[in-house]
């Protein structure tokens, strides 16, 4: 017996180790990814003092994680600081690759920027945000531009309602909790969600920038699952009811079309 309960003391201990050590690993790793995400198309280059008080880690942590990545190829030193590295090329050329539109699809998105001269944008679900995937800028100088791999949040947005018609009310409240209305938002998501399944689509002006205004509508796989939300946005003064409802219908009139091409895409399923 006494045995027994020295092996089990060990396996305890071992396994706490482990989880130890895997929680570590995560830690380091978040904390490496965070000081990528501070090189930006505004800032392309960061000193060790940068990521310092961007960060809150110490000194001798940020040097030795900053020279991890520079090995890996993912930082390269500069007098200046640290850009990014040439191994990143490999990792954008494979994402390049893998969410590259069907020519059919970004021809449709063309011919529809053409027709209604207003942004035309592609999003995706992806936990708590929607991720611009793709896009055609309106051919108008005052025009919405979102750059392609933007996060935007779900709380508000024509798409966001698009988006949700399938989330349960545990992402529905993890969502309203990161709005700035706090938790009390999810019964105002979902009322909008359940109006935009009735009708098919969503509009929204100034619900996350003011004088912004969007038209969405989804597009929805084989299997009635909505796999991405296709808008146009633009300035409000643009987009008067009358438009809104061409905008609808031409909207519609495109989604069903990439639905019946099968829509072939990895977030399509």
């Amino acid at each position: 017996m006494k045995r027994a309960g020295a092996d089990e003391a060990v396996d305890q201990t071992e396994n706490s180790s482990q989880e130890g050590g895997e929680s570590q690993g995560v830690r380091s790793v978040q904390r490496a990814l965070d000081i990528l995400a501070l090189l930006t198309e505004t800032q392309p280059t960061v000193s060790i003092s940068d990521i310092v008080k961007e960060t809150g880690l110490a000194k001798t942590t940020v040097i030795r994680l900053a020279q991890t990545l520079e090995q890996n190829g993912l930082l390269w030193a500069t007098p200046k600081g640290y850009m990014a590295g040439p191994g990143l090329w490999r990792w954008a050329h494979l994402a390049k690759q893998s969410w590259e539109l069907p020519a059919e699809t970004k021809q449709l998105m063309r011919e529809l920027g053409d027709r209604q001269r207003e942004t035309v944008n592609l999003y995706v679900l992806r936990d708590i945000y929607r991720v611009c995937v793709a896009q055609q800028e309106s051919p108008q100088s005052l025009r919405h531009v979102v750059r392609v791999g933007d996060e935007l949040p779900l709380w508000a947005g024509a798409s966001s309602k698009v988006l949700l018609r399938d989330a349960s009310a545990a992402l529905l409240t993890r969502i309203a909790r990161s709005s700035p209305y706090g938790v009390e938002h999810v019964s105002a998501l979902q009322a909008s969600v359940a109006e935009t399944a009735e009708q098919g689509f969503a509009f929204s002006h100034g619900e996350r920038e003011a004088g912004l205004s969007a038209v969405a509508v989804p597009i929805v796989s084989s299997t009635g699952t909505v796999v991405a939300a296709l808008s146009l946005s633009g300035p409000t003064v643009r987009f008067p009811d009358d438009r809104i409802s061409e905008f609808v219908d031409d909207l519609k009139s495109v989604a069903a079309r990439m639905a019946e091409r099968g829509f072939a895409h990895p977030f399509a399923g």
